[in-house]
């Protein structure tokens, strides 16, 4: 498996992504995609809000690299 995904700070950009799964995790980042997720509206009765949105990154790795899950 080479693509992760993560949520991250809707202010954090994909330098920022690349470095930070580097330095956690120890391996080598090849490219970054981000995507905003848009809130969604929901409603209790008569009244309605929104759930916040968010910001996720899908992170590609090093051919051979991999991020353990599951530690043992």
């Amino acid at each position: 498996m080479r693509q992760y995904v993560f949520r991250v700070a809707p202010r954090a950009n994909k330098i920022e992504i690349a470095r930070a799964v580097e330095n956690l995790y120890g391996v080598t980042v090849i490219r970054v995609g981000t995507v905003r997720v848009p809130g969604k509206v929901r409603r209790r009765g008569r009244y309605a809000g929104f759930r916040p949105g968010y910001k996720k990154a899908i992170v590609t790795l090093k051919e051979g690299e991999s991020i353990e899950l599951m530690p043992k």
